[in-house]
């Protein structure tokens, strides 16, 4: 990857989602209290250095295709389990930002597991094919991610950042 073309804060979104990816492949070796707090320092991290990354040549991206998914459902489904594993009975929060829970006289319920693994399958979606284009489609991935941050990723993170800090505390 040509170093010189990226700027700071996509080399620094490249570390952060890594890290992240990586501790969730991860989890099963951690211990509850340190996978807790290592989400806690990389989640916030992660959404304000991704609210400043922006493709380094926008009038270049009209060339790239969508860039495709490459976490297939089984790799999604382990690491999801994994951490789903590792948190147990605390996996499950209730969810008071569901736009069904307006319609709604029963709690809905939320994974943490889940809402980690979602993040994890976009970011890993990212780092693939900047990684194997060793940096040609780093601006193209950085918009397909931005992209999916806004619509979906961004809420999710912020959703389950609530429940690990709870769980925190209990510590």
């Amino acid at each position: 990857m040509d170093e010189t073309k990226i700027n700071r804060n996509t080399l620094s979104f490249i570390g952060l989602a890594t890290e992240y990816c990586s501790t969730l492949e991860q989890a099963l070796s951690l211990e509850k209290e340190e996978f807790v707090d290592t989400m806690l320092r990389l989640l916030p991290r992660l959404y304000i250095t991704m609210s400043d990354v922006r493709p380094d040549s926008a009038s270049q991206l009209e060339e790239f295709e969508p860039l495709g998914v490459y976490v297939e459902e089984e790799q999604y489904e382990q690491v999801r389990a994994g951490v789903a594993s590792l948190l147990g009975e605390d996996d499950t929060y209730l969810e008071t930002f569901e736009e069904d829970m307006k319609y709604s006289d029963t709690p809905i319920a939320a994974s943490i597991s889940e809402g980690l693994a979602d993040i994890y399958q976009d970011l890993c979606n990212f780092l693939t094919p900047v990684r194997d284009s060793e940096g040609a489609l780093t601006d193209a991935a950085i918009a397909e991610c931005r992209e999916n941050f806004a619509a979906y990723w961004a809420q999710t993170l912020t959703n389950v950042l609530r429940p690990l800090n709870h769980l925190h505390f209990r510590f």
